[in-house]
C-alpha cells in the first residue's frame, strides 16, 4: 500500500506521517522497552536538576537578575508547565521516539518536522555541551581542594582569557580537557544500552538529590542562624538596570528566565523515550509531569539559599554552588568537598540524558530518511543506535571543549524555547484535526493553555541578545537548505511508505493513502 507524492513543492513540504504510521512504528520497533514510569521520572530528574542549578544560576544572577534570579526561576517554570502539559498529553498519544520532531512530522508536515528535528539539535546537543563545561568546573575544584591541579590552560574554552579570582592573567585557554572527556565516557556508557544507562541513572539521581537536599538544610540553617549577616546580598533584591537591555531591573529578570529556561528541558527528555516505556500511555505523563514538579520545588530552594549565602556578583562561574559552599566557612570544608562530588555526579546525569535524548531523534529521523541510514543503524548485541551515539558524543565533546558557557547557553535557549512553542501549537492543531483519537492524557483548560504556552515561549525568545538571535537566523537558513538538498530527496514517506500494518487501515480520513489527483485509494 503505498502513498503517491503530492505535487508541488509546498504539497511535498506539507506531506505527513499517518497517526496509524506512528503508532505501527511504535509497536515495530527494534529499540527494547525496559523503562517503567520511575524510571521515566527519574529520567526526568536526571536531566532537570543539575544543568540551571549547578551551572547557569550563576551566570544568570550575576549578570541579568541578582538575587531576583528567583523570580526568573518562577517566570520560566510557570512557561515550563505550560509545554509540559502539552507534552504530556503528545507523549501518550504518539509515544514513539522522536518526541517533538515526531509530533511535528503527524500534524503539520514534513518539513516542520525537519525544522524541529534541528532545533532540538540546539536544545539536546549543546545544552550537554553548556552542561559538560560546568561539570569541568567542579571536578577542577574538587581536584583542587585535594592538591590535584589540571594545567589551567586545559580547563577553559579556547582563546579565552584565563581568568583567576574574576582577574585576567594575561593567558589564554587553549582546550576543555575535562570537559571532553566525560562526554566520550558517557558516549561509550549509552552505547552499551539503555537498560544498563536507566540504572546507572538512577543511582545518580538519588545521590544529587540528597545533596541537594543536605545543601538546602545547612545552607538554611547557616543563614537563619546568623541572617543579618546574609540579608545585606539580598539588598536590592531587584538590581537597578544598567540601561542595557536585559541588564538588571524587570527587563534582567526576563532575560535570565530565558538564560535558565534550558534547565527545563529534562522533562521533553522523557518524551524521546516512548519506544523504549513499558506503557507509554500510561507511564509518559507520569514522567513528564512528575520530574516537572519535583524538580521546580528543588529549584527555587536551592536558588533562595545560594543568592544569600553569596553575593550575586561572586557568581558568573561554571561553578556557582562550589562557591557558596565555600563560603560557609572552614569548619564546613568537608560538607564543601562532598557537595561538589554531589554536583558532579549530578551533572554526569544530565549529560548522560541529553545525549540519550539526541541520540533517539537522530535514530527516528534516520529512519524516516532524512538522515543517512547509518544514524539508524542498531547494534545487534546492544540494540542501541550505535554509530549515531558517537557521532553524537563527537559532537557533543568538541562543542564543551572549544566554546564558552554562556555562549553555548544562550544558543541552546533559543532552540529550546522555540521547539516548546512549536509543541504547544502541535496540540492544537492534532485536537482540531483528529479530535476523537484516543489520549491517554488531556491538557486542561483547552485551548487557553496551549495557546498561553506560544506566547510565552516566543515572548522569552525576544529578550536573547542579537547576536544570538543572528546566529539562530542563519543556522536555521542552513538546515532548511539542507533539507531541500538531502532530506526532500530521501524521504521514505515521499517514497510510498506506509506502514499501517498488512490488512489494516488508517484510523481518520486524512490519514488515508491518496492517488495522483488526491481521491484516498483506500476506505478508511
Amino acid at each position: 500500500m503505498a502513498t503517491a507524492a503530492p505535487k508541488g513543492v509546498l504539497g511535498r513540504m506539507m506531506l505527513r506521517k499517518s497517526v496509524a504510521q506512528v503508532q505501527e512504528e511504535t509497536r515495530t520497533s527494534e529499540l527494547k522497552r525496559s523503562l517503567g514510569p520511575w524510571n521515566l521520572v527519574f529520567l526526568g530528574i536526571g536531566c532537570i536538576i543539575g544543568a540551571g542549578i549547578f551551572v547557569r544560576t550563576g551566570n544568570a544572577a550575576a549578570l541579568h537578575a541578582g538575587p531576583a534570579v528567583l523570580i526568573s526561576y518562577l517566570i520560566a517554570g510557570v512557561v515550563c508547565a505550560f509545554a509540559g502539559l502539552c507534552y504530556a498529553e503528545l507523549a501518550s498519544t504518539l509515544p514513539v521516539s522522536g518526541s517533538a520532531y515526531t509530533y511535528s512530522y503527524t500534524t503539520i508536515g514534513e518539513f516542520a518536522a525537519w525544522v524541529m528535528g534541528a532545533l532540538l539539535l540546539l536544545e539536546y546537543g549543546l545544552a550537554a555541551s553548556v552542561v559538560a563545561v560546568g561539570w569541568s568546573g567542579y571536578m577542577v575544584s574538587l581536584l583542587g581542594d585535594m592538591g590535584l591541579h589540571i594545567p589551567v590552560d586545559l580547563t577553559g574554552p579556547s582563546g579565552h582569557p584565563i581568568m583567576v579570582d574574576g582577574v585576567a592573567t594575561g593567558g589564554t585557554y587553549l582546550f576543555n580537557l575535562p570537559a571532553f572527556l566525560v562526554c566520550g565516557a558517557l558516549a561509550l556508557l549509552l552505547c552499551i544500552g539503555v537498560s544498563e544507562s536507566a540504572k546507572f541513572n538512577n543511582v545518580i539521581v538519588a545521590i544529587k538529590v540528597t545533596v541537594l537536599v543536605a545543601f538546602i538544610i545547612v545552607g538554611g540553617f547557616i543563614i537563619l542562624k546568623d541572617l543579618p549577616t546574609y540579608t545585606v546580598n539580598w539588598d536590592p533584591f531587584i538590581p537597578a538596570p544598567t540601561g542595557e537591555k536585559g541588564e538588571f531591573g524587570w527587563s534582567g529578570i526576563l532575560r535570565a528566565a530565558s538564560i535558565v529556561f534550558f534547565a527545563y528541558i529534562g522533562f521533553e527528555a522523557v518524551s524521546t523515550a516512548g519506544q523504549e516505556a513499558k506503557d507509554p500511555g500510561k507511564d509518559m505523563p507520569i514522567g513528564i509531569i512528575g520530574s516537572l514538579l519535583a524538580c521546580t520545588v528543588i529549584y527555587i530552594l536551592v536558588s533562595i539559599v545560594l543568592t544569600m549565602v553569596v553575593n550575586y556578583k561572586m557568581l558568573n562561574v561554571p561553578d556557582p554552588v562550589a562557591v557558596a559552599v565555600d563560603a560557609f566557612g572552614p569548619q564546613w570544608a568537608w560538607f564543601a568537598k562532598t557537595i561538589k562530588v554531589g554536583a558532579i555526579i549530578g551533572l554526569t546525569s544530565v549529560i548522560l540524558v541529553l545525549m540519550y535524548g539526541q541520540t533517539r531523534i537522530f535514530y527516528t529521523m534516520a529512519r524516516d530518511g532524512l538522515l543517512p541510514k547509518p544514524f539508524a543503524k542498531v547494534h545487534p548485541k546492544f540494540r542501541t543506535p550505535y554509530i549515531n551515539t558517537m557521532l553524537v558524543g563527537v559532537i557533543v565533546a568538541c562543542a564543551a571543549g572549544f566554546f564558552d558557557i554562556n555562549t553555548l547557553g544562550d544558543m541552546t535557549s533559543v532552540g529550546t524555547l522555540a521547539a516548546f512553542g512549536i509543541v504547544c501549537l502541535t496540540v492544537i492543531w492534532l485536537r482540531r484535526t483528529h479530535p476523537d483519537i484516543p489520549r491517554g492524557y488531556r491538557v486542561p483548560l483547552y485551548p487557553v493553555l496551549p495557546a498561553l504556552g506560544i506566547l510565552s515561549c516566543f515572548a522569552l525568545i525576544f529578550t536573547v541578545e542579537t547576536r544570538v538571535l543572528i546566529f539562530f537566523a542563519w543556522y536555521t537558513g542552513a538546515m532548511i537548505i539542507l533539507y531541500f538538498v538531502y532530506g526532500m530527496r530521501n524521504s521514505e514517506l515521499a517514497k510510498g511508505r506506509f506502514e499501517a500494518g498488512e490488512g489494516k487501515f488508517p484510523l481518520f480520513p486524512e490519514d488515508a493513502p491518496r492517488d495522483e489527483s488526491g481521491q484516498p485509494t483506500v476506505r478508511p
